[in-house]
């Protein structure tokens, strides 16, 4: 089994790449949707959150607004990083459970972790590879922009509450550049995957 990590900057494209090394075959273990779940109605998590920001970021089902959240934190560098406290070690748990379960299944598989802020946690020193996905800053912009309906102000705020691109860039062992089309940036990934899956089969064979 191989462990790489997958990350970029906001509106990269990571989502896209995620889904070729998925329809490739790797197992993908997605620390955004992990993130989602640990913090539902009725968790610890979802106590300790309300109990520091209070009952406005809530929608009316009474689930947290991420959007909202978003907001808070992408302009408090305090609040983020206590938000952070509770919500990380519970996303690496369950990740360490998820990699148990595929180690046992399928000792052969590449295994990809999905993580946005993979290298601001300092998430990379226990993977074999870490991938980033690659776009210009002023690219970024743009495509956040479009994405969200927001505006460059609010654009910004939110990539500048990460790494820097470009140091990502430079902290990679693999680099998918994802500014060209959707098939060049495919015929990236698979080659990236052929390359792990050799790596993996040669270290258990």
């Amino acid at each position: 089994m191989i462990i790489a990590g997958l990350t970029g900057g906001i509106a990269s494209g990571k989502s896209t790449v995620s889904r070729f090394l998925s329809d490739a075959g790797a197992r993908i273990i997605d620390a955004d949707k992990i993130a989602r779940e640990v913090v539902k109605q009725g968790t610890p998590a979802y106590d300790e959150i309300l109990s520091f920001f209070g009952n406005t970021i809530l929608l009316p089902d009474g689930e947290i607004d991420r959007l909202r959240l978003g907001d808070i934190i992408f302009n408090d560098p305090e609040k983020k990083a206590r938000l952070d406290t509770i919500v990380h070690p519970r996303v690496f748990e369950r990740s360490a459970q998820m990699i148990g379960h595929i180690a046992a299944q399928a000792p052969n598989a590449v295994v990809i972790m999905d993580v946005p802020l993979l290298l601001e946690a300092g998430m990379e020193r226990d993977l074999a590879e870490v991938i980033v996905v690659y776009v210009p800053e002023a690219l970024q912009l743009e495509r956040l922009m479009k994405r969200d309906g927001i505006g460059e102000r609010a654009a910004m705020a939110r990539i500048r509450s990460q790494m820097s691109i470009e140091e990502k860039r430079k902290r990679a062992t693999i680099v998918i550049d994802n500014s060209g089309t959707l098939a060049d940036s495919r015929r990236q990934t698979l080659a990236v995957f052929n390359r792990l899956k050799r790596k993996s089969d040669n270290s258990t064979g």
